[in-house]
């Protein structure tokens, strides 16, 4: 049985929190348990609660995305392999998801941290996390240093 390397297992735990937050957020969102204090500058604005709404499907794309992902990453599903690609369209649409909200709020000059925080962290967390996964697993292990110096010698002695 394969262990998961610490970095993947961070980038899961970090899916994980993060799409199931959006999860949560749109189920108080849509049951309307946001009090308007605690809400984003002009909540009441219909214009700005469809700016709002017009996230719910691409949050949703991401959660579902991720959570299908990690799903099939378990150690008994790991074999069809589409728990990559699905990590990444989650992972690129979550940064997506965060760099409009920021460059909105940026755009209407609101700098309130309550929302330019988690924003900001859903832009933020996936690249690295991005990087990591396109990778590979090759890439995340260091070279020994008898395969380099096979790799070496392979080459010199290939020369006419």
């Amino acid at each position: 049985m394969a262990t998961t390397p610490r970095g993947l297992r961070a980038v899961k735990t970090a899916m994980l929190v993060t799409d199931v937050g959006f999860l949560l957020y749109w189920s108080v969102a849509l049951l309307n348990l946001i009090p308007p204090e605690h809400a984003y500058k002009d909540y009441r604005d219909p214009v700005m609660s469809d700016w709002n709404y017009s996230f719910l499907p691409l949050d949703v794309a991401a959660s579902v995305t991720g959570l299908a992902s990690l799903y099939l990453a378990g150690s008994a599903r790991r074999r069809h392999d589409l728990h990559l690609p699905l990590m990444l369209l989650s992972l690129a649409l979550t940064s997506a998801a965060g760099l409009q909200a920021v460059s909105f709020w940026a755009l209407r000059d609101d700098w309130s941290l309550a929302w330019w925080i988690p924003n900001f962290l859903l832009f933020a967390f996936p690249v690295p996390a991005i990087v990591y996964v396109l990778r590979g697993p090759s890439a995340q292990r260091a070279p020994t240093h008898s395969s380099a110096s096979r790799e070496d010698s392979t080459a010199t002695t290939a020369r006419p």
